[in-house]
């Protein structure tokens, strides 16, 4: 499979794509990114770059009739390029760029378009919305689709890794915490993923809800997530403390 590896060959693939789709309509546009795009090798960082080129041109009344058309090739690199087209749209398409979102992950019915998708879209409303976007995921946890739920944790892994206030970081165990005696194995490993990180990065939140942790209501699987989180933020600290004394010694 050939490879890309630069932002040069991508503003080439795209732009010559725009032109295709200039000439011959949004079909054969789709269809040139496609064949010299999606059926390459790429990182995903290049293919959101990619996706924010794209955004540079599409008119916004076309934007959502592309992403439908993008998902229809069902190409992994595909769902990386949605996600960030609707990433792009939310400051002033929040609902529907995160309801649009959802539907793309509930006809995707896999593990890898949720998380690709929930990360992109749900998981930065979150993180750069987060009074808008928490009553949003409150409401999706009582989505009968387990991929949706599953959403949540994926959602809360991402804002939290990348820098959620506390506050914000609370509310969210609380709703992780409402959710720990599922069964499905897909909504555990995205619910346990959001946990585990929050537990890593805000040992001290974790502290004010053991008591709801270690109830019965709360499944093993959850603690477990919520001891390896708390064992790889001591790890951390122990490394973070280690490397301040080499850097003293060698002072």
């Amino acid at each position: 499979m050939d490879q890309i590896t630069s932002k040069v060959q991508i503003r080439e693939i795209v732009a010559a794509a725009k032109q295709q789709g200039q000439q011959s309509g949004i079909e054969c546009l789709i269809l040139s990114l496609q064949e010299c795009l999606l059926n390459k090798k790429v990182r995903f960082p290049l293919l959101e770059f990619a996706a924010r080129e794209i955004m540079l041109f599409m008119p916004e009344a076309e934007q959502l009739h592309f992403t439908d058309r993008l998902i229809a090739t069902t190409e992994m690199g595909s769902y990386v390029l949605t996600g960030i087209i609707l990433q792009q749209r939310l400051p002033e398409h929040f609902e529907e760029s995160i309801h649009k979102a959802c539907t793309y992950i509930t006809m995707g019915n896999q593990w890898y378009v949720c998380d690709i998708i929930g990360e992109r879209v749900l998981g930065h409303a979150l993180l750069t919305s987060p009074k808008k976007a928490i009553p949003l995921l409150e409401e999706l946890a009582h989505h009968p689709d387990k991929w949706i739920v599953r959403t949540i944790g994926v959602a809360t892994h991402y804002a939290v890794k990348k820098g959620l206030p506390a506050t914000y970081v609370d509310i969210l165990l609380k709703l992780l915490i409402s959710l720990s005696n599922t069964t499905d194995f897909h909504v555990k490993k995205g619910i346990g993923w959001g946990a585990k990180t929050i537990a890593k990065f805000h040992p001290k939140v974790v502290a004010c809800y053991s008591k709801e942790i270690e109830s019965p209501e709360s499944k093993q699987w959850f603690r477990t997530k919520i001891t390896i989180g708390l064992n790889r933020h001591k790890s951390g600290a122990k490394q973070t403390r280690q490397e301040a004394t080499m850097a003293h010694r060698n002072q």
